[in-house]
C-alpha cells in the first residue's frame, strides 16, 4: 500500500513545483475540453455550459419578442384581422411562458454559471455534471414547447394557466399538457442550478474570501438560489396536480368533486411572485458590479446592500396573495398582504439609494453599461411606484386584469431585469470573448431601447385606467383605445429594432471587435484577474483574497496559494464563514451521461402526456443513465 501511495505522489505533481508556462499548459490540458462532437457534448466546463445557456436563452428572447410584436400589430387598430382569436391565445401564452420560464430565469442563471466560479477564484462550479444536465433539460423543455406551437398544439391558457379554464372540461386536447410538462423541464433545470450555486458559494471560495468579502453579484446569486429552492417546488407540485387532473382523472382543482380552483392560484403565485425577485435579484447584483466599476470606488453601504438582498428574498414569499385581491379573500388577509407588498419597497429603495450614493461619491465614467443602469433607475422606480398602487386593495380592485397591470409588470421586469442584463452583457462581453463591443452602437442600442420601451408600455397605464382589459385580441372603435394602442405598437417596433441592433453588435464585435485585454474596465473583482477569455482552468494558481476588490487593493500580482494537483482536476474546499482551506476535492471529469440522462428524463416527460405508463417504463432508461453517470472509474480521487 505504501509503495502505491508513493508512486501516486510522484505522479501527483503539485502546482507549486511547476514554472508558469509549463503550469498553464498542463492545467489547460487537464481541465480542457477535447476535440470532436462527443467531447463537446460531454463537457462540464462551466464557461462552455454558460455560453450555451446564454445563446439559447437569447434565442428564446427573440422568439418571445416576435410573438409580442405580432400581438401588438393585431392590437394596433380596432377590429384588426391580422391574427385570429385562437392564434392570438397561443401567442399570448407562448410570449409569457417563453419570457418567464425560458428566458428571464435561465439567462440570469447563465450569467451566474459563467461568473460565479471566476468571481470566487475557483476552477469550476460544484457538481459540474449536474450543471451540464440542467442545460440539456432546459434546452429540451424549450424545444418541446416551441415544436408543439409549430405543430399547432401550443398552449393557449396563458402563462399562468388558471383553473378551471386549464382543466380537462374547458381545455381538451394536449395543449395544456404541453405547458404543464414544460414547467417541469424548466424547474428541474433551475433547481439543479440553485443547488450548484449554493454549494459553490459556501464551500469553494478562494482562501481569504470571508463572507464580508464576497462580491455583491455573488451575494445576489446566493439569495436567488435559496429563493428558487423554496419557491419552485410549489409550481412543480401545481403543474403535476394539473396534469394528473387532466390525464388520470384526479380532482385537485375540480370544485364539483371536492377540489378547489383557488388552490391553483395559491400554489402558482406562491412561486410566481418570488419568481419576479428570482429575476430581479441577479439583476441587482449586476447593477452593483457595474456601478462600483464605473464609479471607480467601492460600494457605499456594502452591508445594507447585502441585507437588502436577503430581506427582498425573504419578503418575496409574503406577497403572492396580492395577485388575488378580487377572489373574495378575508379582509384581514388582504390587509396583511397589502402591508407586506408595501414593505418590500423599503429594501429595494435602500439599494437604489446606495447605488446613487456610490455614483455621487465616485468619479463615474459614462460608458454603455452605466447608461443601461441609469435607464434601469428611471424605469424600475416608476414600476415600483405603480406596484405600491397595486398593493392597495381598492385601487387593485379597479384596475385588476386591465392593461395597467400589464404596464406595471413590464416596467418592473424589463426595467428591473432586462436593462441591467443588457448593461451586464456590454460589461462582461470582453471577459467572455476577449473583445470589446462597439460603444457607438451601444449608445444607439440604449436610446432606442429606452425610448421604445417607454413609448410601448407607458400608454398601457392610461389604457388600463380607461378600462381596456387584458387578454383580448381586438376591441371596438367606439372604446377610444385605438390611438394609445397605436403608440404602444410603434414603441414595440422601436424596442424590437433596438434588440436587432444589440444582436448585430454582439455578432460583429465577437468577430472583429477591439481586443479587450484582461481588465479593460479596471474593475476590482477576481473575474478580471485572469485572461480574457479565461483558460479552461480559470486560474493557474488560486488567488488569496485580502479585500472586497482584490485587484484594487493589490495593484501588482495577486498573492496565491498552491498545493493543487496539475495532472488531476481539483478544487479547494474551505470553511463556510472564513473560507479557510480544509481539503482538496476532485472535480468530475467530462461525461456524456448527463446528456443521456436528460434525454431519458425528457422522453419520460414527453411520453407521460400521452400515457401514465410512460412514467413507469421511462424510469428504466433514467435509472440506466444515472448508473452510468455515477459509476466509479479511475483512482479513488476521481470517483465522483
Amino acid at each position: 500500500m505504501s509503495d502505491a501511495l508513493a508512486r501516486r505522489d510522484e505522479r501527483d505533481l503539485r502546482d507549486t513545483m511547476v514554472d508558469g508556462s509549463e503550469l498553464h499548459a498542463r492545467l489547460a490540458k487537464t481541465w480542457g475540453t477535447g476535440r470532436g462532437l462527443i467531447a463537446a457534448l460531454s463537457t462540464v466546463d462551466h464557461k462552455i455550459v454558460a455560453r450555451r445557456y446564454l445563446v439559447t436563452a437569447f434565442v428564446f428572447l427573440f422568439l418571445g419578442g416576435l410573438s409580442a410584436a405580432a400581438m401588438r400589430i393585431q392590437l394596433a387598430r380596432p377590429e384588426n384581422q391580422f391574427i385570429g382569436p385562437d392564434l392570438y391565445n397561443q401567442l399570448f401564452t407562448m410570449h409569457g411562458t417563453t419570457m418567464m420560464f425560458l428566458f428571464a430565469v435561465p439567462v440570469m442563471e447563465a450569467v451566474g454559471i459563467y461568473l460565479v466560479p471566476l468571481m470566487l477564484g475557483t476552477r469550476n462550479i460544484a457538481f459540474p455534471r449536474l450543471n451540464a444536465f440542467s442545460y440539456w433539460v432546459f434546452l429540451f423543455g424549450g424545444l418541446f414547447l416551441w415544436v408543439a406551437f409549430i405543430l399547432n398544439i401550443g398552449p393557449d391558457v396563458g402563462w399562468f394557466a388558471y383553473t378551471p379554464l386549464s382543466g380537462p372540461q374547458y381545455s381538451p386536447g394536449k395543449r395544456t399538457d404541453v405547458w404543464a410538462q414544460m414547467i417541469t423541464f424548466t424547474e428541474i433545470a433551475a433547481l439543479a442550478t440553485a443547488v450548484e450555486f449554493i454549494v459553490t458559494i459556501l464551500k469553494q471560495r478562494a482562501p481569504g474570501m470571508t463572507l464580508d468579502r464576497i462580491p455583491l453579484f455573488v451575494w445576489a446569486i446566493l439569495v436567488t438560489s435559496f429563493v428558487i429552492v423554496f419557491a419552485m417546488p410549489a409550481v412543480m407540485v401545481a403543474s403535476t396536480m394539473l396534469i394528473l387532473d387532466r390525464l388520470i382523472g384526479t380532482h385537485f382543482f375540480n370544485p364539483s368533486e371536492g377540489g378547489d380552483s383557488l388552490l391553483w392560484q395559491h400554489l402558482f403565485w406562491f412561486f410566481g411572485h418570488p419568481e419576479v425577485y428570482i429575476i430581479f435579484l441577479p439583476a441587482a447584483g449586476m447593477v452593483s458590479s457595474i456601478v462600483v466599476a464605473f464609479a471607480r470606488r467601492p460600494a457605499l453601504g456594502y452591508l445594507p446592500l447585502v441585507l437588502s438582498l436577503i430581506a427582498v428574498g425573504f419578503l418575496s414569499f409574503g406577497l403572492w396573495v396580492h395577485h388575488m385581491f378580487t377572489t373574495g379573500l378575508p379582509q384581514l388577509g388582504a390587509a396583511f398582504f397589502t402591508a407586506n407588498s408595501m414593505l418590500i419597497a423599503i429594501p429595494n429603495g435602500i439599494q437604489i439609494f446606495c447605488w446613487i450614493a456610490t455614483l455621487w461619491g465616485g468619479k463615474p465614467v459614462f460608458r454603455t453599461p452605466l447608461l443601461f443602469v441609469l435607464g434601469f433607475f428611471f424605469i424600475f422606480v416608476l414600476g415600483g411606484l405603480s406596484g405600491i398602487m397595486l398593493a392597495s386593495v381598492p385601487i387593485d380592485t379597479q384596475v385588476h386584469d386591465t392593461y395597467f397591470v400589464v404596464a406595471h409588470f413590464h416596467y418592473v421586469l424589463i426595467g428591473g431585469a432586462v436593462f441591467p442584463l443588457l448593461g451586464a452583457v456590454y460589461y462582461w462581453f470582453p471577459k467572455i470573448t476577449g473583445r470589446m463591443m462597439s460603444e457607438r452602437l451601444g449608445r444607439w442600442n440604449f436610446w432606442l431601447a429606452f425610448i421604445g420601451f417607454n413609448l410601448a408600455f407607458f400608454p398601457m397605464h392610461l389604457l388600463g385606467l380607461q378600462g381596456m382589459p387584458r387578454r383580448v385580441y381586438t376591441y371596438q372603435p367606439e372604446m377610444g383605445w385605438g390611438t394609445l394602442n397605436l403608440l404602444a405598437t410603434i414603441g414595440s417596433v422601436i424596442l424590437l429594432i433596438s434588440f436587432v441592433l444589440f444582436l448585430w453588435n454582439v455578432v460583429s464585435s465577437n468577430r472583429r471587435g477591439e481586443i479587450a485585454g484582461d481588465n479593460p474596465w479596471d474593475a476590482g473583482t477576481l473575474e478580471w484577474a485572469t485572461s480574457s477569455p479565461p483558460p479552461p482552468q480559470n486560474f493557474d494558481r488560486i488567488p488569496l483574497v485580502t479585500s472586497r476588490e482584490p485587484l484594487w487593493a493589490e495593484r501588482g500580482p495577486l498573492p496565491v496559494v498552491g498545493g493543487l494537483a496539475v495532472d488531476m482536476r481539483q478544487v479547494v474546499v474551505g470553511t463556510v464563514t472564513e473560507a479557510r482551506p480544509i481539503l482538496r476535492e476532485s472535480s468530475p471529469e467530462p461525461s456524456i451521461w448527463p446528456l443521456f440522462a436528460a434525454i431519458a428524463v425528457g422522453g419520460t416527460f414527453l411520453g407521460s402526456i400521452f400515457t401514465p405508463w410512460a412514467v413507469v417504463w421511462g424510469s428504466i432508461p433514467v435509472a440506466i443513465t444515472l448508473i452510468g453517470w455515477f459509476w466509479p472509474s479511475g483512482s479513488p480521487e476521481d470517483e465522483k
